[in-house]
């Protein structure tokens, strides 16, 4: 076998019958020497194995066509069998059609669902799929993704695996669902899309091809129709334009057209062959159409040569996608941990998970260090805290202020107003500077409390994230430490609260500083005073620039507060000094306060606590370790499952293999 392929030979092709020859043969005789069977059964083999459901595709034969196509038609002479016709749809489950030529006296015909073996004859076959697709699908209209396999053992027949699929129709009759345009699409295409897919679509010469649904359906997923196939009935109802129609190829049928004449009535089906030959032959028009493309023994070559070719394409793959993924399950079952069996071990498992955690946490939240999330940035965490201080900073700053419009100085001299008493005149009243800064302070003494349950609520969902990844294969440990984060969290949460209304507090009750900043902030606030109160008692400006403030002071208000405007002024600019400095400690305060609170969360009390709850009598101790989580077994299970069929598939594909290489031999 050169370069990872093989071949199977041809020379057993038989040939087309003359005429007359035509009633004296069987349907249609099998297009291959015995070589493919074995391979065809290795096939079905990986398919009964449900190979597929561990993201390994095989080549398959996918029949589709527009309700009314005739696609029912082909497949009956193809398996020269008779299979359910009717108004709607018949076919309402996938049917995965195994041809097998046997020369046996009386053909044998088998179903295949739902873990049943069902014998049927010729006779029989059509109500037997009925019943078998009433019990997959229901009793009504309706359509179902469960296959049905049918296997038809006969003298004369191709070897071929072939899956007919629900006609595509768009309108739905009495009895079936809204949906079922989509339901039967949804079908198709997933039929349809994997690349190891052979598209036979079905054409009714009746129609233009471009508008066939399952043309646009497979020229979505096969654009230059490299693996479709099409096959035209109806060939004796339409053969004006059939010949340039599929010498054209308007709508890219790469693998080429086959055009055929069906079964009509009571035909049988050496009788259909006769006709089918006569008709190519004699017709007016359609004998100018070659004979390589037409009659169901020619589509039935074909099918065969592109199966045979499919699969020698696609199984030196199929064995590499094979050891691939079994390595990929043992690695994955190789990860998971050993039962415990002891308390020491159970107690050497918690510490160990318990350091891991403890160690991620000391990475995301203290050392912004990601490489255990590279790409969930929810996880990177002294980045995300920056952010949310940020916004926390800009939410404070830009907080209630009184205007430059129409209310400039307006709160000021109010308040200075009701702060009146007997005394020097032009002293500044200490209680107006306070009512001024308690306003402020209450006006955004909510933003420090939001700001610090965000940052916790935020923690927790780290802290809980980080634990469970850890013990995810210790479903008793898993459930104390998620227990344990979140009542530790719970607390460190109210302590932090506590802390920032202690802080609020503080603001509103006292003014003071020794920041250095503050005088020099309100010096150079304090420098425009003169200037200002003198263009307000003039009269002539109504607006007025003022350093440190963005946009022009409409000042037609003040100038009937001549007396206290200078007193006013100074109050303004005391307090807008002194705002910076209760903003930044507020900010400050809170951020290496939660630092701290971080940092002992991670180095100490986090252990303690979740060493508290695994003792305490309703986490049931250590001892709990020892069972095993029903998620875990599950998995493991599922696993050794996936192992079980992948080593089994492993066997029947290295024996084909085996047989390829005696046949080069």
């Amino acid at each position: 076998m050169g370069e990872g392929t093989f071949r199977f030979g041809l020379d057993h092709a038989t040939p087309k019958p003359e005429p007359n020859e035509a009633k004296h043969v069987a349907p249609i005789v099998s297009s291959y020497n015995e070589r493919i069977r074995p391979v065809l059964d290795a096939v079905e083999n990986l398919r009964r194995l449900n190979i597929t459901k561990e993201g390994i595709q095989l080549p398959t034969i996918v029949v589709v066509g527009d309700q009314s196509s005739g696609k029912s038609s082909v497949l009956e002479s193809l398996a020269g069998i008779s299979l359910p016709r009717g108004q709607g749809i018949c076919t309402r489950v996938p049917l995965i059609m195994r041809l097998q030529n046997h020369s046996l006296p009386k053909p044998e015909l088998v179903l295949e669902y739902n873990a049943k073996i069902v014998s049927t004859d010729e006779a029989q076959v059509s109500d037997a799929i009925r019943v078998a697709t009433d019990e997959l699908a229901g009793g009504g209209k309706g359509i179902s993704n469960t296959p049905l396999t049918l296997v038809v053992k006969k003298d004369g027949v191709p070897d071929l695996t072939m899956v007919d699929l629900p006609g595509i129709t768009r309108v739905p009759v009495h009895g079936q669902p809204e949906d079922i345009y989509d339901q039967i699409k949804d079908i198709i295409m997933e039929y349809i899309r994997p690349e190891e897919s052979i598209i036979l679509n079905v054409l009714s010469a009746t129609v233009d091809f471009s508008t066939c649904e399952s043309i646009r359906m497979s020229q979505g997923v096969d654009k230059t129709g490299e693996r479709t196939l099409a096959v035209v009935t109806k060939a004796d109802k339409a053969p004006e334009g059939l010949h340039e129609k599929v010498t054209a190829d308007d709508v890219n049928i790469g693998l080429g057209y086959v055009c055929v004449r069906n079964r009509i009535g009571d035909e049988s089906y050496e009788d259909a062959r006769a006709e089918e030959v006569n008709l190519f032959r004699t017709h007016t028009l359609l004998s100018k159409i070659d004979k390589s493309i037409v009659g169901v023994p020619v589509l039935a070559q074909k099918l065969v040569q592109l199966q045979a070719a499919s699969i020698s394409k696609i199984l030196p793959e199929i064995v590499k996608k094979i050891n691939d993924k079994l390595g990929s399950q043992l690695s994955e079952l190789d990860k998971f941990p050993r039962k415990l069996t002891s308390v020491p071990n159970a107690m050497s498992a918690f510490m160990h998970i318990i350091g891991l955690a403890k160690e991620s946490l000391r990475k995301i939240l203290l050392r912004g260090e990601f490489d255990e999330y590279p790409d969930d940035k929810h996880m990177h965490c002294t980045a995300r805290l920056v952010d949310m201080l940020d916004q926390y900073s800009n939410d404070l700053y830009k907080g209630p202020e009184s205007d430059a419009g129409e209310k400039f100085l307006m709160e000021e001299i109010k308040v200075l107003e009701e702060a009146k008493w007997i005394g020097l005149p032009n002293f500044m009243p200490r209680s107006a500077f306070l009512t001024l800064l308690q306003n402020k302070v209450r006006a955004i003494s909510s933003m420090p409390i939001e700001f610090t349950v965000k940052v916790w609520d935020y923690l927790e969902e780290v802290v809980v994230a980080v634990l469970k990844r850890h013990s995810e294969h210790y479903h008793q440990l898993q459930t104390s430490t998620k227990r344990a984060g979140k009542n530790l969290i719970a607390k460190m949460k109210e302590n932090s609260m506590k802390y920032v209304m202690e802080v609020v507090e503080m603001e509103k009750l006292t003014d003071y500083t020794s920041n250095p900043e503050y005088m020099s902030e309100y010096n150079e606030l304090m420098a425009n005073q003169d200037e200002f109160v003198e263009k307000v008692n003039t009269g002539n400006y109504h607006e007025v620039a003022l350093d440190g403030f963005e946009q022009a002071i409409k000042v037609g208000h003040l100038s009937q507060y001549s007396t206290l405007l200078p007193q006013a002024f100074d109050l303004k600019m005391r307090l807008r000094a002194y705002w910076k400095i209760v903003l930044r400690r507020l900010i400050d305060g809170t951020a290496l306060h939660l630092q701290l609170s971080i940092f002992n969360l991670v180095d100490k009390d986090l252990g303690d606590e979740i060493v508290k709850d695994m003792m305490s009598p309703y986490a049931g101790g250590i001892e709990k370790l020892l069972e095993e989580a029903p998620s875990v077994s599950m998995k493991r299970d599922k696993l050794n499952r996936s192992i079980k069929v992948l080593r089994e598939s492993k066997e029947v594909v290295a024996n084909i293999m085996d047989k390829i290489s005696s046949y080069d031999d």
